[in-house]
């Protein structure tokens, strides 16, 4: 079980002081039929535990068919293929590949109630600090409509157009739809407005809470793509953002990258924000079993056996060169490297003991050339519906634990600095138009160098799926000659690619290239209206004063 600071302790304990359950309860104590300000709310201590349901809202971040989907499986990092009888679910995912969703699809659905169930905690919160009358609740209120604000900055990049709804007790039954632009200003509103209340200290009693770099971050994040959400460039606020996070010298780069996803990784000089995920006590993530085969139960000795889902597109994962220290090193018939660091398994798969892995599941199918030798390999032979079960690089980004449970115990980066460094950078080079900018490429540098490349002279390069001169979507990075035509910015694209993988950044960041309705592996070209997903069906019937996007 993990260590935890003071802080994240009491955030994990807040949903049952908050819901009052009998099996939180201390049966030594004194029991109160309930909570109120004149036997709770007295101390800043529990004033930070009934913060904390606000933030065990955000467990539901990885959930397998909600945000992390809609973010992930929407872009060209991941796919979920249909392996025979494995992974239909009714065609959802297949249309979460393909730009086919509907306003009926689980996953539109399930991400707006994610996200506006963190609305409301927020909400309730707020009204119940206000009611107290409490001078000692003004910073959390702040922190509070801080972390709102992010809630609907991400419901506004998925959803464009969403009603804002700041009250509780007596808030609108049916809200309107406020438009994208109203929602930027609310969002670039509430925060600039709660940033100077909010805690300056990164520290053990700020992680895993709002604070002001994570505000700064949240700033920098809106301002990137102001020009998707409003029309108009932000770029220079962006930087300045982003300058706010590195002057303040609190963070740096992990020598090691692989660091930043370790088991135990709540020490990571480039966390910024992050979720605590634990095994016992803060459940959701659980990217190993949606990720790794069957039969890897046996390489990990998991408590469960995997569901054999999730991979990154052929494309995707040839955009890595050999000598990237973040691909990791593929195993061969007689090296099992599935436990060395690295962003993907590939290759032989080994169990605990070394033996070799065989999948008699394969041979039955007919279809796996292979036969029962399980070797996962980059390319995937079809979407659906007989997709190769060894088929797709699987990710091994976040630590897999030998012993582990389905819930996996590492904390879930959602700011982290090295993302602030590509930011300024892509900010400099949108403001400059200089692909040989030299501000911007030793920013990128940076963090090529700890990736153990060369240094790039040029933001220009080939993007993965989009130029190639090879066989199908095997686009080799390190071959110059690999590349058709260079795209502007392709290489910094492709950097953020390599490094944010699997960090639920790479669909905004396809929106923002304007690379997001291309065709690429399985999917045609989208229509630019799939840019957005579409209000919720049960929420435009529940709700007569909700628009729908256009398209839908």
């Amino acid at each position: 079980m993990k260590k935890y600071n003071f802080s994240i302790k009491i955030m994990l304990l807040a949903g049952c002081l908050i819901a009052f359950s009998p099996a939180c309860t201390d049966l030594e104590e004194e029991l109160f039929s309930e909570v109120t300000a004149d036997n709770f709310f007295q101390t800043e201590d529990e004033l930070i535990s009934a913060l904390g349901a606000a933030y065990t809202s955000m467990y539901g971040y990885m959930g397998t068919g909600g945000w992390v989907a809609a973010q992930e499986v929407s872009s060209d990092e991941m796919v979920v293929p249909t392996r025979g009888p494995d992974w239909g679910d009714g065609g959802h995912w297949v249309r979460m590949h393909q730009h086919l969703w509907t306003s009926e699809d689980d996953i539109v659905r399930n991400t707006w109630n994610f996200l506006f169930g963190g609305v409301s905690a927020c909400n309730r919160l707020i009204f119940q600090f206000q009611e107290l009358g409490n001078p000692l609740t003004d910073p959390f209120i702040d922190e509070l409509r801080a972390l709102r604000s992010i809630y609907y900055m991400w419901l506004m990049d998925l959803y464009g157009n969403v009603p804002i709804v700041t009250k509780f007790a007596d808030a609108d039954p049916n809200p309107p739809t406020n438009s994208r632009a109203e929602v930027f200003s609310f969002v670039e509103s509430e925060l600039k407005s709660a940033l100077p209340n909010l805690s300056a200290s990164v520290d053990g009693t700020t992680y895993g809470r709002v604070n002001q770099m994570v505000t700064q971050m949240a700033l920098a994040k809106l301002y990137l793509n102001a020009e998707v959400y409003t029309g108009s460039a932000r770029w220079q606020d962006a930087i300045a953002a982003c300058d706010a996070i590195i002057n303040s010298g609190n963070f740096s780069l992990m020598g090691n990258y692989h660091d930043n996803f370790s088991i135990n990784n709540s020490g990571s000089s480039e966390m910024i924000f992050a979720i605590p995920y634990d095994a016992v006590f803060a459940g959701g993530f659980n990217l190993v079993m949606q990720t790794l085969s069957y039969i890897n139960q046996q390489t990990y000795n998991l408590a469960a056996q995997p569901w054999n889902g999730w991979c990154t597109l052929e494309s995707f994962y040839n955009s890595y060169g050999e000598d990237d220290l973040r691909r990791g090193e593929p195993n061969t018939e007689d090296e099992d490297h599935a436990r060395d660091p690295g962003n993907f398994i590939i290759g032989p798969q080994f169990g605990s003991d070394g033996s070799r892995l065989v999948d008699a599941g394969t041979a039955a199918s007919g279809t796996d050339p292979d036969g029962e030798p399980f070797t996962y390999r980059a390319f995937i032979n079809e979407l659906a519906p007989e997709a190769w079960r060894e088929a797709g690089a699987r990710v091994k980004k976040y630590q897999l634990e030998v012993g582990g449970t389905q819930n996996m115990n590492n904390d879930f980066p959602i700011y982290r600095y090295s993302d602030v460094l590509l930011m300024k950078a892509e900010a400099l080079w949108r403001m400059s138009g200089n692909s040989t900018d030299a501000d911007a490429l030793g920013l990128v540098n940076q963090i090529r160098s700890r990736a153990g490349l060369g240094d790039l002279t040029t933001l220009d390069g080939c993007v993965a799926y989009k130029d190639y001169t090879g066989s199908d979507y095997n686009y080799d990075p390190s071959d110059p000659s690999a590349c058709g035509s260079p795209v502007a910015g392709g290489e910094l694209y492709n950097e953020r690619g390599r490094e944010m993988f699997m960090e639920c950044h790479r669909r905004s960041d396809m929106v923002r290239f304007g690379f997001y309705n291309d065709a690429w592996w399985a999917k045609p070209a989208s229509p630019e209206h799939r840019r957005l997903f579409p209000i919720p069906k049960p929420q435009l019937d529940a709700n007569s004063n909700l628009t729908q996007n256009p398209g839908y």
